[in-house]
């Protein structure tokens, strides 16, 4: 477990923006549970997360078409909340940073981290605006 101090900085990287955070497991599984799509980033604090994801993350949502709800989980930090997206993310493998995008609770895009680490925000943003196009 993170010390709260070391990760505030990185969770007001994605709140700052409007991102909401999910602490519970319950809130993940209200959030899952809204009508419309929902994109959920499993954030982190490595560095790919630093330079690549949360970055990539924010500038997709300065989109035309965006998912009408945007929440993070934080791994390390909030296990039961990352249990629980992680549950709704199979068959895919735990991994952070990673992030999803649910439509009426359905998986319909995903972001590993091995499509994170090593590319560059611009790329991953493109990637997240592909997807919003195509479900949002």
């Amino acid at each position: 477990m993170y010390p709260a101090e070391l990760v505030k900085p990185m969770r007001e990287d994605l709140t700052n923006v409007g991102f909401e955070e999910l602490h519970t497991s319950e809130a993940v599984e209200a959030a899952l549970a809204k009508e419309g799509t929902t994109l959920v980033v499993v954030n982190s604090v490595c560095g790919c997360a630093a330079a690549n994801a949360r970055p990539g993350a924010i500038s997709s949502i300065k989109n035309d078409k965006r998912p009408d709800h945007i929440v993070t989980v934080f791994a390390g930090v909030d296990k039961e909340a990352v249990n629980a997206a992680r549950a709704h993310m199979i068959p895919f493998p735990p991994s952070s940073p990673s992030m999803a995008l649910f439509k009426n609770g359905e998986l319909v895009h995903m972001l590993e981290r091995h499509h994170i680490e090593g590319r560059p925000a611009e790329l991953i943003a493109e990637n997240l605006k592909d997807a919003y196009n195509e479900y949002c």
